[in-house]
């Protein structure tokens, strides 16, 4: 299966791509509407993509397209993220000047920049892509942040290992499909909804839930793009049981201006 990714082969996404799909052909994206477009072109049978970090929190344009584009996330994923200093061989830490990586990444690594304060930390587009420039560069005083697999990928050399600052560093990934189909294993579910800013409006919605001893594991707003202090609510719901949620979701579509089904998915063990 053709699978599309944000970023370059050896990245966090490609690693997420190939342990949910072993054999896929990968293709690789520079930017979130890129892989959107795929999915919902039909160029590729599926996208994976980061949703959430627990250090860095929820990547919220990826939120945002899902919330906007006609897709459907099938399946979740949980990758445990262990960032390198990676750089051309024979070079040291002493040398750089700056370190690339995705601004994630970097958000990631603070003590490293901490304990470094020569060494600017420059956003870069993705962290494989970093390691990448690095190395066709052959650039002696930058390094990137990235995953072991990017040096092997692009030729680079482990500087240091385990440059997260915590080690409990996991990534969420979504793989999400053009049409909607429910795998039969599902057991959670992800929405999103807005609300009309008057007093008890939240309660209500979220009341909905609780009636039905529905748990939610998840919720957080996001602003509503060109509409200031207005947000949008996404939840994770550890159901995917249709009638019971048919019925919740029909009761919040009553109190609620706008409620869609983002997908429904086994949840990552």
């Amino acid at each position: 299966m053709k699978v599309a990714i944000q970023g370059e082969r050896g990245s966090y996404s490609h690693q997420a791509a190939l342990e949910l799909i072993p054999k896929a052909e990968i293709l690789a994206c520079s930017r979130a509407v890129e892989v959107f477009d795929a999915v919902e072109s039909g160029a590729v049978g599926c996208a994976v993509l980061p949703v959430e970090n627990t250090l860095a929190g929820s990547v919220g344009e990826h939120l945002d397209l899902l919330m906007e584009r006609n897709v459907f996330v099938q399946q979740e994923h949980r990758l445990r993220i262990g960032h390198n200093l990676i750089a051309a061989p024979g070079v040291k830490i002493k040398d750089l000047k700056r370190v690339l990586s995705h601004p994630v990444a970097l958000d990631q690594c603070r003590k490293f920049f901490q304990k470094h304060p020569g060494i600017e930390a420059a956003v870069f587009y993705d962290t494989a892509g970093g390691v990448k420039h690095v190395m066709a560069g052959k650039l002696t005083d930058t390094a990137a942040i990235a995953g072991k697999q990017a040096a092997d990928e692009y030729g680079g050399r482990v500087l240091q290992a385990g440059l997260e600052d915590m080690k409990e560093n996991f990534t969420r990934f979504f793989r999400f499909v053009r049409e909607k189909r429910v795998l039969s294993s599902a057991d959670k579910t992800s929405i999103v909804f807005s609300l009309t800013n008057v007093p008890g409006a939240l309660f209500k919605a979220l009341s909905v839930f609780s009636l039905r001893d529905l748990d939610l594991s998840k919720i957080e707003s996001r602003p509503v793009r060109g509409k200031p202090w207005e947000y949008m609510f996404y939840a994770d719901i550890l159901s995917a049981e249709e009638k019971v949620l048919d019925r919740a979701l029909r009761h919040l579509a009553e109190v609620a201006d706008f409620v869609k089904v983002i997908g429904a998915y086994p949840r990552a063990r």
